[in-house]
């Protein structure tokens, strides 16, 4: 992402504010995807053993991804439409937000079909027993074991993707926008 503005930059009479906005906007685009991979690896108790976050980490981190997808989708509306009121979009986001998750969450509960926690492999077992902050070491990437997720997180890793996907569509329509005028 970097090289493509940098070369684009290097282009004699650029529009550089442009770019800039632009580049801006895909960070903020991007940035709420990263943050929920880096929960998901922080919560992986086969990775990090004793060093995986605490249940109030975790809805800190829940807190922290709703305000930065917030953000992202008024940066987004502000960039593809910079007449927008950002106050009354704010609001609007945060009620959408709000319902979404109240929706998922209702939805989830009413199901009440969670997946069983995969049992722990017994050397892992073992060496989780023994050992403590100060000792543990991460097991070798190819004894590691697949990921399984919850039905709750593939119905959020499926918002995800559709939010990543109608950001991208919104900023290549602006793009080519500007492009053209």
């Amino acid at each position: 992402m970097v090289v493509i503005a940098a070369a684009i930059v290097l282009i004699p009479g650029a529009p550089l504010g442009l770019i800039t906005t632009g580049v801006q906007a895909l960070a903020g685009l991007l940035l709420p995807s990263a943050t929920v991979f880096l929960g998901l690896l922080c919560n992986d108790r086969e990775v990090l053993g004793p060093w995986v976050n605490r249940p109030h980490l975790n809805v800190i981190t829940r807190l922290i991804v709703s305000v930065l997808l917030l953000l992202s989708g008024v940066l987004m509306a502000t960039t593809v439409f910079p007449s927008l009121d950002i106050v009354s979009l704010a609001t609007d986001l945060t009620v959408g937000l709000a319902i979404c998750a109240a929706t998922v969450f209702d939805a989830l509960r009413r199901s009440g079909r969670r997946r069983p926690k995969k049992p722990v492999p017994q050397q892992f077992a073992l060496a989780l027993a023994s050992a403590d902050r100060a000792t543990w070491r991460m097991p070798p990437l190819a004894s590691l074991e697949l990921v399984s997720w919850s039905v709750g997180t593939r119905l959020g890793m499926l918002a995800l993707r559709g939010y990543l996907v109608v950001g991208a569509s919104l900023l290549v329509v602006k793009a080519i926008e500007v492009g053209s005028a």
